[in-house]
């Protein structure tokens, strides 16, 4: 094996620990690897004056290793049962309790159908909430097996360990089953001996101009929203998303749409535009003609960052 080569995530799940286990006992059995940080889930705050050691938790923690070898040695040093890795530790009322140890292998953050595949941005779609052992070859799985078409899956790891943030990017081959995921909106995806419920949305892509007027109503700036509904599936300026939603072109179906924006990571859905200044649907609906122009402001990222994150 080359040694330079990584493997594994530097951040390990580690389930199953005595309910009793102390940090001091949990460093000295995953020291032995390389240096460690044990993440506790949850930090209790009783109050009470126990050990310095004793912070007693739900049964797992994750390991943060300072080099990845380290994950490697851990991971030989397991006991290997149906794709499982376990590994024996101790506690004041248990002696040599199995735990399992749960690495996360880089490989299975990316899965393509195949290498040479054009990736078409519009029909990809994002899932938050997802299991963090899901791997993107399984994800790929359950929703060609719904939808169809799947070409890409990416699992989003944190960029520092490497390990999964919880979210995903699956593109589709087809219009058809891109709509067809975004109009199922939810998924069931397999967890341990359960399955997670998870909410599918269209990916925002970054810095694009706006498909009505591209951009000769917003002075060239990017749009910022995007409306998901399967009759849209359109990036706006704020100005073409009060036209084709309130205006002359909309109807009451179209005034309910409410713009999808992209938030770091992630893909969020408003309540209504924030341009709108809290004014509800129903009032710009009610006043058809009022169609704001937000566009005349100098700085309109800057203006826009301000008034989306009030919404949130």
């Amino acid at each position: 094996m080359d040694e330079s080569v990584e493997i594994f995530a530097r951040k390990v799940f580690v389930g199953g620990l005595p309910i009793d286990v102390t940090e001091d006992e949990i460093t000295s059995t995953f020291s032995q690897f390389g240096p460690v940080l044990v993440d506790w889930p949850r930090r209790p705050d009783t109050g009470a004056k126990e050990r310095s050691t004793a912070r007693y938790m739900t049964g797992y923690v994750f390991l943060v290793f300072e080099d990845e070898r380290s994950v490697q040695l851990l991971v030989n040093s397991c006991h290997k049962e149906d794709d499982k890795y376990y590994l024996f530790v101790s506690s004041p009322t248990m002696r040599d309790k199995p735990v399992q140890v749960r690495p996360w292998r880089l490989d299975d953050m990316e899965f393509m159908l195949r290498e040479d595949m054009p990736l078409n941005p519009r029909r990809t779609i994002f899932i938050g909430g997802v299991p963090r052992p899901t791997k993107a070859r399984e994800l790929a799985c359950v929703l060609d097996h719904l939808y169809g078409a799947v070409c890409y899956v990416g699992i989003d790891i944190d960029p520092e360990l490497k390990y999964p943030k919880g979210a995903a990017r699956v593109t589709f081959t087809t219009e058809y089953s891109f709509i067809a995921a975004i109009s199922g909106r939810f998924v069931h995806i397999p967890h341990a001996d359960m399955s997670k419920r998870v909410e599918i949305k269209p990916y925002v892509i970054d810095e694009q101009m706006c498909d009505e007027c591209e951009g000769t109503q917003c002075a060239g700036r990017y749009a910022p929203y995007f409306c998901g509904d399967v009759t849209c599936l359109q990036y706006y300026c704020e100005s073409c998303w009060d036209c084709y939603h309130y205006g002359e072109y909309s109807d009451k179906k179209k005034a309910s749409h409410k713009p999808l924006v992209r938030v770091g990571d992630q893909t969020k859905v408003l309540a209504h535009p924030p341009h709108h200044n809290h004014l509800s649907n129903n009032k710009m609906t009610s006043n058809s003609t009022a169609v704001v122009d937000c566009c005349r402001h100098t700085d309109a990222t800057t203006c826009f960052t301000v008034r989306c994150s009030q919404h949130y």
